[in-house]
């Protein structure tokens, strides 16, 4: 037997969509534990500490926005990868700015989702390469200890926020489209869903103020502003 991958927790209350999520995963040699509503979910995770989350938004009791606010309040930064319903766009951008990290929309392909899952374990793991310049004016970023620092106070970013931040300070000045950012950052080369980047990028805006260096490039994409001396 290979070691196992790490606990995926799964809040779904759909039986036949957990089943084969539980397939799937098991496959791929990670533990799997199954909740079916919100409220025992969020106890699963506080008991559990899993490595990630797949999270239904349509929940019983407490649905999956409620459950990503009150896991993120916690200081919880487990992975989530939401899965919604077509309808839900609102609910599913709700989600990222509460620090979802990724998202599914059904119908998919269970391969899809173990891949997702995968995936986004790497970005929780940092990205290869150079680590970022340590400051930037204001702003401070260790890429050890995956920290972040405005005027001297911690900054809480999720995963895929904190990759964001380090890719764009990596490549300080270089301006990336949001297909090149999808690909290099999520690991998604051929995603058409954009909008997920402006999102991101918003919230990372939104935690730093007016100490972010993410410049937006009308017409192109992002860049950050190259670091102080």
């Amino acid at each position: 037997m290979t070691e196992s991958r790490g606990l995926v927790l799964i809040v779904e209350d759909e039986r036949h969509i957990s089943d084969v999520q539980r397939l799937y995963l098991t496959r791929e040699g990670f533990g799997v534990h199954v909740e079916a509503d919100g409220s025992a979910g969020l106890a699963a995770a506080r008991r559990m500490h899993p490595v990630a989350i797949v999270l239904d938004i349509g929940l019983p009791g407490m649905d999956g926005i409620a459950f990503c606010r009150a896991l993120r309040d916690a200081g919880d930064w487990t992975p989530v990868l939401l899965v919604t319903a077509r309808g839900e766009e609102a609910d599913r951008i709700l989600g990222l700015e509460l620090g979802a990290d990724d998202y599914l929309t059904k119908p998919f392909s269970p391969r899809e989702l173990v891949a997702r899952v995968k995936t986004v374990l790497r970005r929780a793991a940092g990205p290869p390469g150079p680590p970022p310049t340590g400051s930037t004016g204001r702003l401070s970023v260790d890429p050890v200890s995956r920290t972040v620092r405005r005027d001297g106070e911690p900054v809480e970013l999720t995963a895929t926020e904190f990759n964001l931040l380090s890719h764009l300070l990596r490549h300080a000045g270089q301006v990336f489209t949001r297909e090149q950012l999808l690909a290099q950052v999520w690991g998604y080369p051929g995603y058409r869903d954009t909008r997920m980047v402006d999102v991101f990028v918003s919230q990372v805006r939104a935690k730093l103020g007016d100490a972010s260096p993410i410049r937006t490039v009308r017409g192109v994409g992002y860049s950050a502003t190259a670091p102080g001396p």
